[in-house]
């Protein structure tokens, strides 16, 4: 997608004002985008991560669902077969001040689109680490009946209210007939790779 394309929302969700405030930070606009961006060098040709953006508004809620278990082990690569998936990203406040230690479980169906009610295949949870940032390695969630593919997670930072929200996949036919989609929650994705930014509500 060329700047020349960039309306008030992007086919991401991505709104114009995002996408100015993360030129202003810094951040690859390409890579926002969901395209290759170049690495960032460092200090002795050390490949810096992207600086996190941020929007004014927090991330939406969204239904934690039937399918939640509590006690979820603590990992950030769920085994299994199917596409593989990296999804990955930032927790920041409206502030986007980078949050560390944020508790982030999350849970999907497996490739056929069925959640595992028994055990904890495709759960976990992690904490981010001190620049606010986190890892999951698993594969691509299927649909089923009444949902597109999605991953649920929560989202909890000390003294700051629960967000329980989901992740959306750009250009999936059931985007249209799912009742529950928000563009917002869509993944940037870039060659089997997600990228999201989780925005927190520090006012309460």
């Amino acid at each position: 997608m060329g700047a020349d394309r960039v309306t008030d929302e992007t086919e991401n969700g991505i709104s114009r004002k995002t996408l100015l405030k993360a030129a202003l930070m810094g951040v690859p606009i390409p890579l926002l985008l969901g395209q290759a961006a170049p690495a960032l060098a460092g200090e002795a040709g050390r490949l810096l991560d992207p600086t996190p953006f941020c929007d004014d508004d927090p991330t939406v809620q969204q239904p934690v669902g039937v399918h939640f278990r509590p006690s979820s082990p603590a990992r950030n690569v769920f085994p299994g077969s199917g596409t593989p998936l990296k999804v990955s990203g930032f927790v920041v406040n409206r502030s986007c001040d980078p949050l560390p230690n944020v508790l982030m479980d999350f849970w999907h169906a497996d490739s056929q689109g069925k959640y595992d009610s028994v055990g904890f295949a495709f759960r976990g949870h992690q904490l981010t680490d001190p620049r606010g940032a986190f890892k999951l390695t698993t594969v691509v969630p299927g649909p089923y009946p009444s949902r597109t593919r999605h991953i649920h997670v929560k989202i909890q930072a000390p003294g700051l209210r629960l967000l329980t929200t989901q992740l959306y996949f750009p250009g999936e036919p059931r985007n249209s007939v799912d009742v529950l989609f928000d563009p917002r929650l869509l993944l940037n994705m870039y060659a089997g790779n997600g990228t999201y930014v989780f925005v927190l509500d520090s006012t309460g």
